[in-house]
């Protein structure tokens, strides 16, 4: 039995049957999968029933959760990383595209699927579990009030699924909130139509002040910005679609010259 971390935001899945079903959430297309804190393994089983993988690595920071895996999982296609997914470089898990899928800890998982949108062109596809709140906010179309900057930067290159609400009394130790599994799939945007590090910074720019019409939430990037009548300005960042903000960004660079 491994003793779950606070300090790793550990929670582990209790519930065989939910394990099933987010394993299913995955792509037979996927032969190579990296799961992420699988802790005592309970996503590990189901994953190893899956003939279509031919290789499965296991990324894991804590010790005794290394030690429990070690002693309870022998199988070929096996490996398991010692290591923070958050600092390790994505060419050494695999050479070639590969699913992620894993029980996120809270604390880290926004971060995880900035990871995931870094290296894009690696990982096709995710299945993760997730607070609610997050899960709903990656999943939420513009004009939502939760929709935020994840919903557009993961949404400009990924199809999101919200697959299936996860109760607290499935884990130990229960969370104080519901979790949500979520199906993150490569779209074919190979490169947006702009400048991809402006459109970073005028989606995050545009969401810092989201009570604010753009006109006013963009002049620390714009500061002749009252001279242009562009029908974006009027709007908050919340009504923009990701194609919109793609559109927002050319006029943004437009005005800067």
């Amino acid at each position: 039995m491994v003793r779950p971390k606070k300090h790793l935001g550990q929670h582990f899945l209790t519930d065989n049957n939910i394990a099933q079903k987010i394993v299913d959430c995955l792509d037979s297309n996927f032969s190579n999968v990296c799961e992420i804190g699988p802790g005592m393994g309970v996503l590990t089983t189901p994953l190893l029933n899956k003939e279509y993988i031919k290789e499965l690595k296991l990324i894991e920071i804590d010790a005794e959760s290394i030690e429990h895996l070690n002693n309870n999982f022998t199988d070929d296609r096996l490996s398991i990383i010692n290591a923070d997914f958050l600092r390790i470089n994505i060419d050494s898990i695999f050479t070639t595209p590969f699913a992620v899928i894993g029980n996120f800890p809270f604390n880290i998982s926004s971060q995880i699927f900035f990871k995931v949108l870094e290296n894009r062109n690696s990982i096709p596809l995710v299945v993760g579990m997730i607070q609610k709140e997050v899960a709903e906010r990656i999943a939420a179309p513009h004009g939502n009030r939760t929709y935020g900057i994840m919903s557009v930067l993961l949404q400009s290159w990924y199809d999101i699924e919200y697959c299936f609400t996860v109760n607290e009394n499935v884990f130990f130790p229960p969370p104080k909130v519901k979790s949500a599994v979520i199906r993150l799939k490569r779209n074919l945007n190979e490169k947006l139509d702009c400048d991809e590090k402006l459109f970073f910074t005028t989606v995050k720019t545009a969401f810092n002040h989201r009570r604010k019409t753009l006109r006013n939430a963009l002049k620390p990037l714009l500061p002749n910005i009252q001279q242009s009548d562009h029908k974006f300005f009027s709007l908050r960042a919340e009504q923009l679609s990701p194609v919109q903000f793609v559109e927002l960004t050319q006029v943004v660079e437009n005005l800067s010259k």
